[in-house]
């Protein structure tokens, strides 16, 4: 199985829909982890068998169209369980990462607002404070047949509202995220929830206990699963919940806030998310972590102003709040003026910068940086405004929907449209990056224990060379028509490189040749490491997490993974300063997506930048604003300090 996050919700949703439509009984095991087998057409087994990305699966069936099913089962699978990928989620700069420090450079919203929400990353306005759970105190039990029939009432009820939810959100925002309603929806039916609730109502138990006891059991195994992505599921049954035992109580479906208010939330869930007015609210906090659940992924897709994180900090309702995601702030009784003007600035920030889209990002006293985007399509080369060109091109998202490899002319053929969209502009290819998050469907990896720490990258092609060398083959001939650089990802020894230039063999004139420096060993020996190369990128995510040992992914401990450590910042100024005499520095991780953080790398003397499409304009217009020698005092200074939260405050 390929999909990211394995058979989370949607995926399995697609699967027990497929299952119901044929008389027969079909289960499925996980090999891998021995888990299993499970009913096939419960949503909740399913969901929570915890299969994840490249685990095998085994599926039996019986029954009159036995046959049938496994045949339509094994199409299903072939196409990936028809997963969509979130366009909201893919968009954020180098994936996911975690905690308040998630929202630290606003996305992409910052620059591109979709429909419903100014798309800026600050707000300020009167909370309006929502409870996590229905208030069951004033529910008066039947007998026994009663309880049954509003037990089912309920249900229709709560289904019927989640089917025009999917309606409406796939009108406005695609049906990527229309899905998420199915899934919920499906739980309403799943024979693995309906009979314990009813087998409790047998019993003597109310409706209203029956449902919160079956759905809170639910939650708590999605909480325990391995995957953060799949973790995070359980907001969707909590809000599922919430929305029978409403059904069953008569309580009121949420307030829509009111004009010009902050929603504060416990967890965002994708109902709300869906149908809060966009233009109505000035943004939405929330108290949980995670930037992967379902709520949070609508909300950034709409332009919606979003912190996460933001803990149990006490706030009533009606209280003035601001937050800055930018700076990772979340203020109670703040000055209110003081965000105001920010607000001001950051819109006048967004529309000078796009007026001087075009112009270079040359520093007050004369330096000017060249800066890049960052591509995974040839749409996002189409849309990049002001790009000196690519430092980075994705090639592991470009063909990454491809169950077989590209041949080289295919190859050759997006990196030529690539180089067209942006002008002829000299654009940097990275080979397949894959593993760790980036999955690749027609190179399926075996499941590892550490994946950010194995077969990664460079690595894996030590074992499929073929599929590099093909790759190297349109490289080359794209190169000989257009400026091309070449670096090869998480490279950490001196013979590791020997191998890639032995595998890129003769090159022609004017393709450059560079490695990803991601890895603090890569830093540390930098001077032999580059030594006949003509550039180095840095890759500040990977860099990160590897040196502060916090996955990015992992809501739990991601805060900890953040770029501006001083830790990071001076293996940072270690490459720039020993890398060898004529190596070009780049950086392409998140850091050069931050204005601040750009004068930052800036300052410690890094030669170009790649950011983000959204955020080029914003960075270029940064660098305009300052000079390269105030740059490297603020870094000289940043380096002696003891956290990020002090680069930080030093950087504002």
């Amino acid at each position: 199985m390929r999909i990211e996050h394995g058979l989370h919700a949607r995926p399995a949703a697609k699967l027990v829909g497929l299952v119901q439509r044929f008389d027969a009984k079909v289960t499925v095991y996980d090999l891998d982890t021995g888990h299993g087998p499970v009913d096939a057409g419960s949503l909740s087994r399913v969901a929570t068998l915890n299969a994840q990305q490249n685990h095998r699966l085994e599926f039996a069936a019986s029954g009159p169209q036995a046959a049938q099913a496994l045949e339509a089962i094994r199409e299903l699978a072939d196409r990936d369980f028809d997963d969509v990928v979130d366009a909201a989620q893919s968009a954020q700069p180098g994936g996911a990462a975690g905690g308040v420090a998630l929202a630290a450079n606003g996305g992409e919203a910052a620059v591109a607002p979709l429909a419903g929400g100014s798309g800026l990353d600050v707000a300020v306005g009167p909370a309006a404070v929502v409870g996590r759970d229905v208030d069951l105190s004033g529910y008066v039990p039947g007998d026994h047949e009663v309880e049954r029939e509003r037990a089912g009432q309920a249900r229709q009820a709560a289904e019927e509202q989640l089917l025009r939810l999917r309606d409406a959100t796939a009108g406005r925002l695609g049906v990527g995220e229309a899905a998420i309603f199915d899934a919920q929806a499906g739980l309403l039916g799943d024979v693995a929830v309906l009979d314990p609730v009813f087998r409790s109502v047998a019993q003597g138990i109310d409706a209203a206990t029956a449902w919160k006891q079956a759905l809170d059991s639910l939650a708590e195994t999605f909480d325990g699963l391995d995957d953060p992505y799949q973790r995070e599921r359980a907001q969707d049954v909590r809000s599922v919940r919430n929305r029978v035992l409403r059904a069953l109580t008569g309580a009121a479906e949420p307030v829509e806030p009111a004009a010009g208010s902050i929603l504060v939330v416990p967890e965002l869930d994708a109902a709300t998310a869906a149908s809060v007015d966009g233009d109505r609210v000035a943004g939405i906090a929330v108290r949980a972590a995670g930037t992967t659940g379902h709520g949070v992924i609508v909300a950034r897709s709409r332009g919606i102003p979003l912190i996460t994180g933001i803990g149990d900090v006490a706030v009533s309702d009606g209280t003035t709040v601001g937050f800055d995601a930018r700076t990772g702030s979340f203020v109670v009784e703040p000055d209110r003026h003081a965000f105001e003007l920010t607000i001001r600035e950051r819109t006048g920030e967004r529309d000078v910068a796009l007026a001087a889209v075009d112009e270079p990002a040359t520093t007050l006293d004369g330096r000017t940086i060249p800066v890049m985007v960052n591509v995974g399509s040839v749409q996002d080369a189409r849309d990049a405004r002001g790009a000196d060109g690519s430092g980075l091109v994705r090639t592991e998202v470009l063909f990454g929907d491809r169950g077989t490899p590209p041949t080289a002319a295919e190859q050759a053929a997006a990196y030529r449209e690539i180089a067209a969209a942006l002008g002829g502009k000299p654009i940097t290819i990275r080979t397949w990056d894959v593993g760790g998050d980036k999955p690749m469907r027609f190179l399926p990896q075996d499941a590892e224990a550490n994946p950010f720490l194995g077969d990664r990258g460079l690595r894996t092609f030590r074992r499929r060379p073929e599929l590099l060398a093909t790759q190297l083959a349109a490289i080359r001939e794209v190169a000989a028509e257009t400026p091309v650089q070449v670096m090869f990802p998480m490279v950490t020894t001196a013979e590791e490189v020997a191998w890639a230039l032995q595998q890129l063999g003769p090159r022609p004139d004017g393709l450059k040749v560079g490695i990803m420096v991601e890895v603090p060993a890569a830093a540390l020996r930098i001077e032999t490491l580059a030594a006949g190369l003509d550039f180095v990128s840095i890759g500040t995510n990977d860099l990160t997490q590897y040196t502060t040992a916090a996955d990015r992914t992992n809501t739990t401990v991601a805060a900890l993974a953040d770029g501006l450590d001083p830790a990071v910042l001076r293996l940072i100024d270690r490459v720039v300063r020993q890398v060898p005499l004529g190596v070009h520095v780049a950086v392409c991780g998140d850091l050069a997506s931050d204005p601040l953080a750009a004068t930052l790398l800036v300052g410690l003397g890094v030669q170009e930048l790649s950011a983000v499409g959204p955020q080029v304009p914003l960075v270029k217009a940064k660098l305009r604003q300052v000079s390269a020698v105030d740059a490297a005092m603020a870094a000289a200074t940043a380096l002696t300090l003891d956290s990020a939260a002090a680069v930080r405050q030093r950087l504002k």
